[in-house]
């Protein structure tokens, strides 16, 4: 027969707040680590240049690629040069005065210090283009960006939130024309588009931690 020490007794009466104590901790780990807090979701940092999404894109017309170039040839998406901003601002409102830190760039060859919104950690490998040229539309990503004055992050960028999309990737597949078309709608309905597109195109997204994890 085993005998323990006379002080193991109070074990037992420390194992209920234990067991309960354990199990607020991982609640509370999973719950925060979900939050907008962990994962940036609302956040809309002011930048240097109050540009205007809902402007530009929205009411304009202009598509995503002429300021972001690189978006289909390169792993991470360009911020547009000053040199791009200036093709009209040459021009458009050239007394503006929201407008003189893009002036200023333009005079002195330094460059708008942007505020990056979409900052994934360092240990995340994400390539823009994989992403772009394979039919997943910006606004799966990026939401309805076409009505934000002010660029917001609206997706969590999780980790669990990248597998959703991996494991079902149909949900956010278009033809490759409109790919940056901000108010595409499929008449046949989203799942029946993205199937037949991701049978067509032999898309099959990997899950393995190597994808993302390098």
């Amino acid at each position: 027969m085993i005998h323990f020490p006379p002080w193991t007794n109070s074990i037992r009466s420390l194992l209920p707040v234990v067991v309960v104590g354990g199990i607020t901790y991982v609640t509370m780990l999973f719950w925060y680590g979900a939050s907008p807090l962990t994962t940036d979701v609302g956040y809309a940092p002011e930048q240097p240049v109050p540009f205007s999404h809902a402007l530009h894109n929205g009411q304009m017309g202009i598509d995503c690629r002429y300021c972001h170039t690189a978006v289909e040839t390169a792993a991470h998406s360009n911020v547009p040069t000053t040199e791009t901003c200036m093709n009209c601002h040459e021009r458009i409102k050239t007394k503006s005065p929201q407008l003189q830190p893009v002036r200023d760039s333009w005079a002195t060859g330094l460059p708008v210090n942007w505020v990056k919104v979409h900052d994934l950690p360092d240990f995340v490998y994400f390539n823009h283009s994989a992403h772009v040229s394979r039919n997943v539309g910006c606004v799966s990503c990026h939401g309805q960006i076409n009505q934000m004055d002010r660029v917001q992050q609206v997706s969590a960028l999780s980790m669990g939130w990248c597998l959703d999309c991996h494991r079902a990737p149909e949900q956010h597949l278009r033809p490759q024309e409109n790919v940056t078309d901000m108010y595409y709608r499929p008449a046949e309905g989203q799942l029946v588009v993205g199937a037949r597109i991701k049978e067509q195109n032999h898309i099959n997204p990997p899950q393995d931690c190597s994808t993302c994890h390098r």
